[in-house]
């Protein structure tokens, strides 16, 4: 096997990568960077955790040029959350390098504090679409010196809707750049924009063995949406985990997760897209310092989330495309340590199951935690026969009830009917003779 240094990777950054203890490149950085050094277009389809980041983030380095101040690589990411770690990652990198400047541009930030940044030298530019469009129309950004384009998770840019926003960036672009496409699939927009702005790119592909990690265990609870809450906390109480994401579907659900969690006396904190760019920097920084133990996210949040330590994924809510499934156990197990995901699964999911089963060519186990994710059985028949016996007890009542009145309205207009001297009053209604 090949190492940093024969791919071309000096030792000065070969270093820095052995003292976080990555000493082997894996399959997609050793097929990728020396591509890139060579300068060519490529088109990489690798799935999250293959170590895609550094397969254009390690060449991209060696091919600054410090003595220029101009804007020289430019990195287009779907969300802030991997802007700001892949940014952090490119400084790890460069510790024992001078002279490289490296800037994440993002919503959320205050604009005046990144026009002050983007005053000095900045060599590589980590940036979503629509802050990064914003900064060329106040003319506080030139792009017209960026020699090397990298469009990273391009497929959830695409889902996103942020693919007329990439055009118009590309625009800005030198013409001659080297353009480096990563995604986990290659829809037919995504190949049309290869098509559009690439030059005879390579196409690498790294197939996962299973699609998943070997090493996270799998396992799908079957419940009900009323008892689901209380199944998620029987499981984290009965496993512990050091650190855990639990996955829902929106913001809202997100959120009300949350608070039911930190009302029942857990370490919590939330992510998502409701909350401001401060409150999510806070929530990343705790969780990674393993001062909260569990992390409440949907998947826009947490796309590209990489956290060491996270023993534990609960999918609070099942996902409904593979893709989404793959990613969100893929946050646990990483970097060949152990890990485990839960699924929890109402009846009316089974369809997504089945989908996801499919789609990882894998059969998922399915358990059942008695009388807490579905009710004991001797208990569900005793309840379900009480329930029989009440709605006949109710069923009689309500006939009773209508004897009654009937019974009552026979009689009204005989008792209601009096005779007087003043003339004749009839269901309440006096009429003169």
């Amino acid at each position: 096997m090949l190492d940093f240094l024969q791919l071309g990777i000096r030792k000065e950054i070969n270093h820095t990568l052995k003292s976080l203890g990555i000493v082997a490149p894996t399959s997609i950085q050793e097929r990728t960077i020396p591509s890139i050094l060579e300068g060519k277009d490529v088109i990489a389809k690798a799935q999250t955790g293959t170590g895609k980041t550094l397969a254009f983030v390690l060449p991209m380095i060696e091919k600054i040029d410090v003595h220029k101040s101009d804007v020289q690589a430019l990195i287009l990411t779907p969300t802030r959350e991997l802007a700001q770690q892949i940014s952090k990652e490119i400084k790890r990198m460069v510790e024992n390098v001078e002279g490289i400047q490296v800037l994440a541009v993002y919503g959320g930030q205050d604009v005046e504090r990144q026009l002050k940044k983007l005053k000095g030298a900045r060599h590589i530019v980590v940036a979503t679409p629509g802050r990064l469009l914003d900064h060329i129309r106040r003319e506080s950004l030139d792009l017209s010196t960026v020699q090397m384009l990298v469009l990273d998770e391009a497929d959830q840019m695409l889902q996103m809707g942020f693919l007329p926003e990439v055009d118009d960036i590309i625009h800005e672009t030198l013409s001659t750049r080297q353009t480096m496409l990563f995604s986990a699939t290659i829809p037919k927009e995504i190949k049309s924009l290869a098509k559009k702005y690439m030059v005879e790119p390579e196409f690498i592909e790294v197939k996962a063995k299973k699609v998943t990690v070997e090493e996270i265990k799998q396992v799908v609870i079957e419940t009900t949406d009323r008892r689901k809450q209380a199944t998620l906390f029987h499981l984290i109480e009965e496993h512990r985990p050091f650190l855990a994401i639990i996955f829902c579907r929106t913001k809202i659900r997100a959120k009300k997760l949350h608070e039911a969690l930190i009302a029942n006396g857990y370490n919590s904190d939330e992510l998502h897209g409701d909350l401001s760019q401060s409150k999510r920097e806070k929530a990343m920084k705790r969780f990674r310092e393993a001062k909260t133990q569990v992390l409440v996210a949907t998947d826009v949040a947490a796309r590209g989330l990489d956290v060491e330590g996270v023993t534990h994924v609960y999918n609070y809510d099942i996902p409904h495309d593979v893709e989404s499934y793959v990613h969100r156990i893929g946050r646990t197990g990483r970097a060949g340590g152990d890990g485990v995901a839960f699924t929890l699964m109402a009846p009316k999911d089974l369809e997504f199951l089945r989908m996801i089963e499919k789609g990882i060519h894998q059969r998922l186990e399915i358990h059942v935690i008695k009388g807490v994710s579905i009710p004991d059985r001797e208990d569900y028949q005793r309840a379900s026969r009480e329930q029989v016996k009440e709605a006949k007890r109710s069923d009689d009542r309500k006939r009773d009830g209508r004897n009654a009145t009937t019974r009552s309205s026979n009689r009204r207009p005989n008792k209601n009917r009096q005779k007087g001297n003043s003339g004749t009053t009839i269901r309440g209604r006096k009429r003169t003779r």
